[in-house]
């Protein structure tokens, strides 16, 4: 019994809102940018939920450069894990992408952004609450607005109900702390089970199928 209520604490644990910091780690201001040379790369914003969940699909692609987790669309300057999940900045988490227009297009990483969340979902993501989970696509140039404007329609025609993700001109981005970064890899078996217990995959399978 004593084994089995032990497990159920650590499931509880593990299924937490995303960015929900282990034991011990520091949650002082925002990580430094990126220090990687971006000559001749572009870059591209969105927030999909749980940053921990939108690094992975982006990492994978060939022509991706870097994906970095991190806070954007708010008011407070230089904000915190902590003051961000209290849903009082404004920001919502949201990947920042660098990538080679030479090897991928920015139309083929809104098509991986889109099955990658719950386009129907108000200022939440699958167990995550709040407006700091809500979906967006931050344009850095008209040909972005266009392509994320045009694609927002034709997942529209998909679904019967309206589609929540807000479209913008980027605004701030200020990078998560250390610890959020590349989490699925420093820590695989608690994002896998915090995934799995989001019920994240079993809700993009119903949406957009294989």
């Amino acid at each position: 019994m004593r084994k089995i209520i032990l497990s159920a604490v650590f499931l509880g644990i593990a299924f937490t809102a995303c960015g929900a910091p282990d034991i011990g780690a520091a949650d002082g201001a925002a990580g430094a940018a990126t220090s990687a040379k971006t000559e001749g790369l572009s870059k591209a914003t969105f927030a999909g939920g749980c940053f921990w969940c939108m690094e992975p699909p982006f990492d994978k692609l060939d022509g991706v450069h870097s994906t970095t987790s991190g806070y954007t669309a708010g008011e407070q300057k230089n904000p915190t894990y902590r003051q961000v999940s209290a849903g009082v900045t404004g920001h919502t988490e949201a990947v920042q992408i660098l990538f080679d227009p030479e090897k991928i297009s920015y139309a083929e990483l809104v098509d991986v952004f889109w099955r990658n969340i719950d386009p129907l979902a108000v200022d939440r993501q699958f167990c995550d609450g709040g407006t700091q989970y809500r979906t967006g696509i931050y344009y850095h140039d008209e040909e972005q607005q266009r392509l994320a404007e045009e694609t927002r329609a034709e997942v529209a025609k998909r679904f019967d109900q309206p589609i929540a993700t807000e479209i913008e001109a980027a605004a701030e981005f200020y990078p998560a702390e250390d610890y959020h970064q590349d989490y699925y890899k420093k820590n695989p078996v608690r994002y896998k089970m915090y995934r799995t217990g989001c019920g994240r995959d079993r809700r993009l399978q119903e949406l957009w199928g294989d």
